[in-house]
């Protein structure tokens, strides 16, 4: 029956060509506008780590008071004081603290010429928690943490500039005029966004860092972070005139993160915040009240203070929609003039015994062609606008929308669905024609 169906479709199409060419060029438009927004806007709010997202957790700790944070948010970085009691109160299956610093290689051949690398600094656990991937060798451990160890853990893409891509393991690199011995060399790996310092770094869709170095021993080198530096309304210009004031400053730098693996371990993780905040409450530092959030990574990615989706992204996102819907309500006068200047036809299906649901059926399964129709052009359309999204958005943003099976799969069903959605009133109007009527004006 739906064979029949389709045959008057196509039959239908072929008489008012103009007008099914409009309706599949409002579609493939509107559709194609949609779907180029959100692969933009999929990759860049998707779950970087969704086998692990909800066994991460960010701890914030309030050392600013209610005066200075935003809509009672608590600084989303770390003091140092509060990252060190957080890291050695191992109060979680594991914890690594984090901050971004620069640091200058120096090739052990004569004839190269130094450069700065970006890297961060952070705690053992930091490669376990993330589950990050190695070439060859590993991470360092937490004796190396406690004893500030000169380690490192490069990426494959430095291993390759430094040593060719062989096994680096061993040998040592020189940070700074300090020889550190590598430990690892990571495979290929890079988050999008990097969710794990999105706040102490400029840009979280940015490269991957190279270098890795432990969080004691930068500490102990005095690197200062190349991240974001936060200080309360009273110390906007603070007055940290060495490493010491710096390190013993109520300013915010460094990330933390726990791994807890259980609804329990959570609640005894939150308990234990709001105790040690507390606590400082008591000792004098803190004048106010507990403060503390502690969100996994969805929910820490999702707050506003991080802007990890860029304001383009979702704007064009609500643009993309708003054009959709524009089209859409064309497309249901469109459908309701092709529709209704059928009525005679209608007239004498009716009169021969075809039911309201038989009109129904036929009249959604020609709109159900069209949109398909619509859904291929929106398809080569969304592939024109996957080329030219680096002209929009940030080219680390661009590479990462991809035209990929589920998009195309999407990219149909919405054309399908949409203009099914923009038939079904010009389609109850069809099914209403009174056969009498007809037949009697076309006597």
């Amino acid at each position: 029956m739906y064979g029949y169906y389709l045959d008057l479709a196509l039959r239908s199409c072929r008489r008012s060509k103009a007008l099914t060419a409009l309706v599949v060029l409002l579609m493939g438009c509107g559709v194609a506008t949609c779907m180029v927004s959100w692969a933009v806007f999929r990759a860049t709010s998707a779950d970087p780590i969704p086998w692990k997202s909800d066994r991460l957790f960010v701890p914030q700790i309030d050392n600013f008071g209610p005066a200075h944070h935003w809509k009672g948010e608590p600084p989303i970085l770390l003091s140092y004081t509060d990252a060190e009691a957080l890291l050695h109160a191992r109060q979680a299956r594991r914890q690594t603290l984090i901050y971004g610093s620069k640091w200058a290689v120096l090739p052990d051949d004569a004839q190269r010429q130094p450069f700065s690398q970006e890297g961060d600094a952070v705690s053992s656990d930091f490669f376990a928690m993330f589950d990050v991937p190695f070439r060859y060798g590993g991470g360092w451990s937490v004796s190396d943490d406690d004893r500030r160890a000169a380690v490192a853990v490069i990426s494959s893409a430095l291993n390759q500039k430094l040593f060719g891509g062989a096994n680096s393991v061993g040998h040592d690199i020189n940070l700074d005029a300090h020889a550190y011995r590598i430990v690892g060399v990571l495979d290929d790996w890079n988050p999008s966004p990097r969710f794990f310092d999105v706040s102490s770094t400029q840009f979280p869709f940015n490269h991957p860092r190279e270098l890795y170095i432990p969080f004691s021993r930068a500490i102990d080198m005095k690197k200062g972070t190349t991240g974001n530096f936060y200080c309360s309304a009273d110390a906007a210009n603070p007055d940290l005139p060495n490493w010491d004031s710096v390190l013993h400053s109520e300013c915010a730098w460094i990330a933390g993160w726990v791994e807890l693996s259980s609804p329990a371990d959570v609640e005894h993780y939150r308990e234990y915040l709001r105790n040690y905040a507390a606590e400082q409450q008591r000792l004098g530092r803190f004048a106010w009240a507990p403060n503390i959030r502690l969100s996994n990574v969805r929910q820490w990615l999702s707050l506003p203070l991080n802007h990890v989706v860029p304001k383009a992204s979702a704007l064009s996102m609500i643009v993309a929609v708003s054009f959709l819907l524009i089209c859409l309500v064309n497309v249901v006068g469109l459908m309701l003039a092709r529709f209704m200047w059928r009525a005679p036809e209608i007239g004498v299906r009716r009169a021969l015994g075809a039911s309201r649901g038989a009109i129904y059926r036929q009249f959604l399964t020609e709109a159900a062609a069209i949109g398909l129709a619509g859904g291929v052009l929106g398809l080569l359309l969304t592939a024109l606008g996957m080329g030219g999204i680096d002209r929009m958005f940030e080219p680390a943003i661009a590479r990462l929308a991809r035209l990929d099976a589920s998009l195309v799969l999407l990219t149909v069903l919405v054309a399908v669905a949409t203009t099914l959605i923009a038939a079904l009133y010009p389609t109850w109007r069809a099914a209403q024609v009174q056969p009498a009527w007809q037949l009697k004006s076309n006597g």
